[in-house]
C-alpha cells in the first residue's frame, strides 16, 4: 500500500460541527475501502491565498493515510460531488516525505538546540 496525504478545504459557511461531519464522511470512505489513517490534523478556519467561489476563507483539514491506489479515485469522486468542498489535493508520498512526516510527528523539529537550553538556565 502506498502512503498518501490529502488536504481538504471546506466552505467557511459551515458550522464547526458540520465541517467535522464532512471530514468524518471522507475518513469513513477511506477506512471502509481498507485504508489505514496515519494522522489527521485539523487546521481550522484559515484565509485562502485567492478567492474561491467568492469566499476568502475555508476550513482546512490534512489527513495522512496508507491505501491501495484504486481507493484514491473513489475518494476524489466523492470529494468532487460534495458541495461543501472548495478544493482538495492528494499527494503520494515518497520515502523522504514519509521520513519527514515521522520526524515532525515525533516532535524533532520543536526541540531547542542544547546551547540555547543551557543559556536559558
Amino acid at each position: 500500500m502506498q502512503q498518501y496525504e490529502i488536504v481538504i478545504v471546506l466552505t467557511p459557511l459551515l458550522s464547526e460541527e458540520t465541517a467535522k461531519e464532512g471530514i468524518a464522511k471522507f475518513s469513513k470512505i477511506l477506512t471502509d475501502g481498507g485504508a489505514e489513517i496515519v494522522q489527521e490534523d485539523n487546521w481550522g478556519l484559515r484565509k485562502l491565498a485567492y478567492p474561491i467561489q467568492k469566499k476568502t476563507t475555508g476550513y482546512y483539514h490534512l489527513t495522512e493515510f496508507k491505501a491501495p491506489g484504486d481507493l484514491i479515485n473513489k475518494l476524489e469522486i466523492e470529494l468532487r460531488r460534495d458541495e461543501r468542498v472548495l478544493r482538495f489535493l492528494t499527494i503520494a508520498l515518497d520515502k523522504h516525505a514519509i521520513a519527514y512526516n515521522d520526524k515532525k510527528r515525533s516532535g524533532a523539529f520543536n526541540k531547542k538546540p542544547k546551547a540555547t537550553e543551557e543559556a536559558s538556565n
